[in-house]
């Protein structure tokens, strides 16, 4: 198993670094938009959709970013669109995290799998929309969900008491989530330092929001992100258990699916260009 998960997390560094290479925004726009696709064709088996239909659920999230390309919305989406997202998920991961995976199936399908494919498609947008500002920028984004998920794994095992959701994730405890929160403050303290003694070609999601915001707006921001986070990682354990699935498919092995190693970014991009739009407002 853990030879399975290094050659396969080898292999997917290696594809996505060479797309970031490229100077052109193709290669990465269309390698993460097959993932992407990959997750729907995932999240509709999870969703009781019969395994023709789940691959047309994974055809419409490619064909959707396809439109986004050819919209010039992978360069840069309305932020409208990213404000409208992040209310979803605040919304929509709020009720369904109260009410609980026995809840999740009562719900109508077709309500489940459009929920699914329009968080999907939106994330791709703004991966794609973060990637075209920088990759300093775009890989700031990323590492502060990674961060969040470390320091909350740390956090939790040596402090964990209090039990954040028994029900969905009985591994997960409020103090790894204040765990996490701290990280991601530290690291943001780092990587705004480090802007300013090195040229990374583009200016980090955490001074581009200092510069806006200034730490007193900008931290409030950065731990909401980090909330968000862990909003995204619980809601797609919710459906995996609703489902009676351990993962979400066997597509990466060693890691399980796609849904299982970008779950918790689903609400979090999206969000993160909103708080930057600001600036445009």
């Amino acid at each position: 198993m853990l030879r399975q998960r290094i050659v396969t997390a080898l292999v997917l560094v290696g594809l996505i670094l060479g797309s970031l290479m490229a100077r052109s925004l193709w290669p990465f726009a269309l390698l993460t938009l097959a993932l992407v696709a990959a997750a729907g064709w995932e999240w509709g088996r999870l969703n009781q959709a019969g395994n023709g239909l789940a691959l047309a659920m994974g055809a419409a999230v490619a064909m959707a970013g396809a439109a986004g390309l050819s919209q010039g919305w992978s360069e840069r989406a309305p932020a409208p669109l990213w404000w409208g997202t992040a209310l979803l998920w605040v919304v929509c991961g709020a009720l369904a995290l109260r009410t609980g995976p026995a809840a999740w199936p009562q719900l109508a399908r077709p309500l489940r799998w459009g929920l699914g494919l329009v968080a999907l498609w939106a994330a791709w947008l703004a991966l794609t929309d973060a990637r075209v500002i920088g990759i300093n920028f775009m890989l700031s984004m990323l590492c502060l969900v990674w961060m969040a998920d470390i320091a909350a794994y740390f956090g939790g095992r040596a402090f964990g008491r209090r039990k954040l959701a028994p029900a969905i994730s009985p591994g997960k405890s409020w103090e790894g989530v204040w765990s996490g929160m701290a990280g991601v403050l530290l690291l943001a303290l780092f990587w705004t330092w480090l802007d300013t003694r090195s040229d990374l070609g583009s200016p980090s999601l955490y001074s581009t929001l200092v510069h806006q915001l200034g730490w007193a707006g900008a931290a409030p921001a950065l731990l909401a992100l980090a909330g968000l986070s862990v909003v995204g990682d619980l809601v797609e354990s919710l459906v995996k258990r609703a489902a009676g699935a351990k993962d979400s498919s066997r597509l990466l092995p060693g890691h399980g699916g796609v849904l299982d190693r970008v779950d918790a970014l689903l609400p979090v991009l999206p969000a993160a260009m909103a708080l930057v739009s600001i600036r445009s407002a």
